[in-house]
């Protein structure tokens, strides 16, 4: 298996989404790759342990891609070594009513993973610039001051948008959230065959929606907002990487190996050392035990 250069899929300069590859197997098989995740993953488990027991750092990471990128099966199958307790998904859906009474932020933000925890944006923050500017008219919904029609919508809006997310996600970096956002990238090809995929197989049915075929049609809008989203909001403090998506084996170890890569360079992020008095006592602690009869 050849060697992943994690540092090839960030967004460091301007990204044009039609230069990257959708599709990558590092040479191996599909047993190859499952095994490279097993390892990778259990080393990722472990650092959530020590995470927990530092308990300065919370780790968010947020996943975006078209219909059928592949986010759900990502999830179960990258953080499957995990504490269950250590790892809380989160999974955006339309704004309930309490949810619209509040700023477009306010579901992320008190989403936000606990000091020593994960959290996963199962879509995320982003859909406020994506679906809603594919779909302008949702933004009504949210009874903005100053927006009384869609054409109140204006690229100025937009930049206003790019800069509070830019500034949101600044703002609990500095406060011990570690972010890494994956854009999983499909090719729409891949995407069609997956699509059938769900009418074809019985126990599949239940996830397909003609809505998926409507959205389809707008593939081109969508990878424009995508792109600009990526250009706008990739940070050194919350940087986007675009993962080929059309082989789910090899983007899920892609995006485990991004995550152990970086985590590993907090160098601070250490089980804390024992109480002085506890640690000089600890031999007749362990004494008192084994002479206890059972």
């Amino acid at each position: 298996m050849k060697e992943i250069n994690t540092e090839s899929y960030k967004v460091n300069n301007s990204v044009k989404l039609s230069d990257k590859a959708t599709y990558e197997d590092f040479g191996a098989t599909q047993k190859e790759l499952k095994k490279e995740l097993k390892r990778v993953r259990k080393n990722l488990g472990e650092f959530q342990d020590t995470l927990y027991a530092h308990g300065k750092y919370g780790v968010l990471v947020c996943l975006q891609g078209m219909d059928t990128a592949g986010k759900d099966s990502l999830i179960r199958e990258v953080f499957k070594d995990f504490n269950v307790r250590g790892v809380v998904v989160h999974s955006f859906k339309v704004p309930s009513t309490l949810e619209k009474k509040h700023d477009y932020l306010w579901r992320h933000y008190i989403a936000l993973p606990e000091r020593g925890k994960f959290s996963v944006f199962n879509r995320t923050h982003y859909e406020n610039v994506l679906v809603t500017k594919v779909h302008p008219e949702y933004i009504m919904a949210e009874n903005l001051p100053n927006v009384n029609s869609v054409d109140d919508i204006t690229e100025d809006f937009w930049k206003k948008r790019y800069q509070q997310i830019n500034e949101f996600e600044e703002h609990v970096a500095q406060n011990g959230t570690i972010i890494f956002k994956f854009f999983l990238h499909l090719s729409k090809e891949e995407q069609r065959n997956r699509l059938l995929r769900r009418i074809h197989l019985k126990q599949k049915n239940w996830k397909f929606s003609p809505g998926d075929l409507e959205e389809r049609k707008l593939w081109d809008q969508y990878e424009a907002c995508y792109e600009e989203a990526l250009n706008k909001t990739s940070k050194e403090h919350a940087p986007w990487f675009v993962i080929p998506a059309d082989n789910k084996k090899a983007a899920r170890v892609i995006v485990a190996s991004i995550m152990m890569e970086a985590l590993k360079k907090y160098k601070d992020i250490e089980e804390p050392e024992l109480d002085d008095e506890i640690k000089a006592n600890l031999e007749s602690f362990k004494q008192e035990l084994e002479k206890e009869t059972t």
